[in-house]
């Protein structure tokens, strides 16, 4: 054990694990994780939290390791490191203090962040021509109808930008923190390798064998859901991209036909966080109980349940935009959103900027350790 101050009970235990798991060696080929901790003989709380980061939660250690429960030793990698993965999206958090609100009530603020605001949109219609807000609206502005264009950028990209700032700041400090005891510059092989291993979610395959989740036969059922929201977010985005440029560079405004780029790729997008979250959160409750970290359930839950809201209720928008349903309809939809981008930098999705941030620090150790550069 070293001499490190650690903060927490969990991080207390996973430099345990990690100090039995280094002895053995025995799960090595398995994901990052092991390897990772092999250029290590000490563990400070940036290494724990870039080893937490770096586990795709496949389960696989937990079954072939020798020394897990009833074992004395009890070792549990994948529940010691999921707390630690957890507990370091508050201690990252911008601006600190923010995530420990979202840690068990993540749904809830969530959901009242949403409800807020399509309050607040439906208001407004009402308040500004109530026969807006349950008129059928047809062709180019019809969105705009119900709240003016240049208030709905206002909010909505404040929201974004403020979503962007958070992340950036905690991403700062992770990497700081993960880059403390061996500082290494960024490298654009180590930056590449890391987005082939995020794209394609290399190391949730349990070492090629594939994920464990309700019993001990490998599957690639959450690797598929994993793909299918983290893509379909990224149509999505691309979507409400294009539509921007459509509007500022071409001056054709929102909706739009039903084959142009914009719809397409919402509703290639839309399918997918609708399809993907509900597959992962139906894995959630089959995940087998010592796999599992029921503390910050309210992170998990809150950011798969606001992307299946979102795909919903976009889908919805979509089949009755030209109908008396579009005005409330939009205001639940854009409302879904804002809270999205809200609750963003505190919830489950900064897994996935922090575990690319963490490969990107793994793939520059891996080459310096080729290259000959002292081991952390």
């Amino acid at each position: 054990m070293s001499d490190n101050i650690l903060l927490t009970d969990a991080l207390a235990e996973a430099e345990r694990l990690m100090t039995v798991c280094n002895s053995c060696r025995y799960c090595e080929g398995l994901c990052a994780v092991f390897p990772a901790m092999e250029m290590r003989r000490v563990f400070a709380e940036g290494d724990l939290n870039l080893l937490a980061n770096l586990c795709h939660s496949c389960g696989a250690c937990y079954d072939d390791c020798q020394f897990a429960p009833p074992h004395e030793f009890s070792v549990n990698v994948p529940q010691v490191l999921a707390e630690v993965r957890h507990e370091s999206w508050q201690t990252y958090a911008w601006p600190r203090g923010a995530g420990r609100l979202f840690e068990r009530n993540g749904l809830v603020v969530s959901l009242t962040c949403a409800l807020a605001m399509a309050g607040f949109m439906i208001a407004f219609a009402a308040f500004s021509d109530p026969r807006v807000l349950f008129g059928a609206h047809e062709g180019p502005g019809a969105f705009y109808r119900l709240m003016p264009h240049n208030l709905m950028a206002l909010v909505f990209g404040g929201a974004f930008a403020f979503a962007v700032v958070a992340l950036a700041m905690g991403v700062r400090a992770f990497w700081r923190d993960a880059n403390r005891s061996n500082p290494l510059p960024l490298d654009p092989k180590a930056l590449w390798q890391a987005m082939r291993d995020a794209g394609s979610l290399r190391y949730l395959d349990g070492g090629g064998v594939g994920c464990v989740n309700e019993d001990e036969v490998p599957k690639d059922g959450r690797r598929v859901f994993h793909h299918m929201t983290f893509y379909g977010f990224l149509l999505c985005f691309a979507a409400t991209t294009t539509a921007t440029l459509y509007h500022y560079l071409l001056g054709r405004e929102a909706p739009y036909p039903w084959y142009d780029l914009p719809v397409v790729l919402g509703t290639v997008g839309g399918i997918g966080i609708v399809v993907g979250p509900a597959g992962l959160l139906a894995a959630r409750r089959r995940r087998r109980a010592e796999l599992k970290v029921g503390k910050h359930s309210g992170m998990d839950l809150a950011f798969s349940a606001m992307l299946l809201l979102t795909g919903i209720s976009g889908l919805a928008l979509l089949a009755l935009r030209a109908t008396p349903a579009m005005g409330v309809l939009l205001a639940l939809h854009l409302g879904v959103v804002f809270a999205l981008f809200l609750t963003m930098p505190y919830g489950r999705f900064v897994h996935g900027i922090y575990r690319f941030t963490a490969l990107v620090r793994y793939a520059l150790e891996r080459r310096a350790e080729v290259e000959g550069a002292p081991a952390a």
